[in-house]
């Protein structure tokens, strides 16, 4: 039997970075937790349905986190002031050393998912540690929130700490293992291959990651171009490849199956061309890029490239889980990027932003971050009304006041799929 459900209330998403759509006390419908119909009345062939009234409420999309790191949440807010080598060394190796013990990982990835649940995050795409039995509790802890996300087991055997270094045949062997046990959790829960970037892996590492992702039919992520150190390093490592990009390229973890890279700052022309020959997304993490001095990623001109974007918190050289404010840093940036570097590329509007927030990093999964038909249902309900303002508001402008000084409090239910994700419980 199919189950339908009918949302009421002020709608609001984008079906094009340039445009919102606003429904005054609107319908959302879904059957079997796909948007069926999404407009200003209720078709008659679902009259008969109960419908759930949310009044003066905002219903929007879920959020979508297309790059962020579980296993560092306890050190948020932690290395601001150092950059990205020199932070991964004092802060994230020792961190993620820990998830050896499984008990250690349960504790702190049940506060992660807590989290993004409390800051509607309904998808994500996720980092977890080399450590597979770990990263498998992660996968059941989001399964059991009822949130859908990519979690991937990290690889890395090359120019790490000794208590990260693997093995390279058992890192394949062991992320083999992991592919087939992360077979329970769909749908909304998957795996997905992680060399964590090019410094740490071998070529042999990521020639059989790249087999591996190709094999299982699973997609890829890792991170590109985030940093001038980086960057130089991965030249010095492999002085034969054309760029850091075709590194991946090269490896078939980009092109083959759907990737993820991110940050992607500081791409070359030749690189954007193969970043949109490929469709390669791009996770722009706007608040670790400052935190760790990275840059300002050009997001103007990949949109102009027709690479798709979406946006990360990137936990924890990110330092804000929130999805909402991690949008309205992405605009703040943009005018950096517009006023202080390039006039050429305006910043990002509203719409633009929130977009890739939803939609736009919703479409790693699918069809996902929207209300047109065809979408799988993830839906937001903001209760606006403490946000004091006596004047009269349109509804993009309350949905701006809240995404820039509203929070979690004020999101009083969230849908995955359809179906209401309840706070969890560990």
């Amino acid at each position: 039997m199919n189950s339908t459900i009918i949302l009421k209330g002020n709608i609001l998403y984008t079906p094009r970075p340039s445009e919102f759509v606003a429904i005054q006390q609107g319908y959302v419908i879904a059957v079997d937790g796909v948007v069926v119909h999404c407009g200003e009345s209720i078709p008659p062939a679902y009259g008969e349905h109960p419908i759930t009234d949310y009044g003066d409420h905002l219903i929007i999309p879920g959020f979508v986190d297309t790059h962020a790191h579980a296993p560092q949440y306890c050190n948020r807010g932690l290395g601001m002031d150092k950059e990205l080598l020199p932070w991964l060394e004092t802060y994230t190796f020792p961190e993620e050393a820990k998830f050896s013990d499984k008990e250690y990982a349960r504790l702190v990835y049940g506060a992660f998912v807590h989290d993004l649940w409390r800051n509607g995050t309904t998808r994500s795409i996720l980092f977890g540690t080399i450590h597979k039995d770990s990263t498998l509790v992660l996968m059941e802890l989001l399964q059991k929130a009822g949130l859908s996300a990519y979690v991937g087991k990290v690889n890395m055997d090359r120019n790490s700490p000794e208590f990260l270094i693997e093995d390279t045949h058992q890192s394949l062997a062991d992320t083999k293992e992991w592919l087939e046990a992360s077979a329970q959790f769909g749908p909304l829960v998957k795996p997905i291959i992680t060399p964590r970037f090019v410094p740490s892996c071998t070529s042999e590492l990521m020639s059989g990651l790249g087999n591996l992702a190709q094999a299982y039919n699973v997609p890829v992520q890792s991170h590109l171009s985030e940093n001038h150190g980086e960057i130089d390093w991965v030249a010095a490592l492999l002085p034969e490849a054309a760029n850091y990009t075709d590194v991946y390229y090269e490896h078939h973890l980009m092109g083959k199956v759907p990737t993820v890279m991110a940050h992607c700052i500081h791409l070359s022309d030749v690189e954007m061309d193969r970043m949109a020959e490929t469709q390669t997304m791009v996770s722009h993490c706007p608040y670790s890029n400052v935190n760790l001095s990275s840059g300002i990623a050009p997001i103007r001109k990949l949109f102009e490239r027709k690479i798709p974007i979406g946006l990360g918190s990137d936990i924890s050289g990110g330092h804000i889980v929130s999805m909402a404010k991690v949008l309205t840093e992405a605009i703040g940036l943009s005018k950096m990027k517009w006023v202080e570097v390039d006039q050429m590329y305006a910043p990002l509007t509203l719409s633009e932003a929130f977009y890739m927030a939803t939609k736009g990093g919703g479409k790693f999964f699918g069809k996902v971050g929207s209300f047109e038909k065809g979408c799988e249902l993830d839906a937001l309900v903001i209760d606006d009304t403490t946000l004091f303002d006596p004047n009269e508001r349109s509804l993009e402008e309350r949905l701006e006041r809240w995404l820039y000084v509203g929070d979690d409090r004020h999101i009083v239910e969230r849908y995955v799929a359809g179906k209401v994700a309840p706070e969890p419980t560990n």
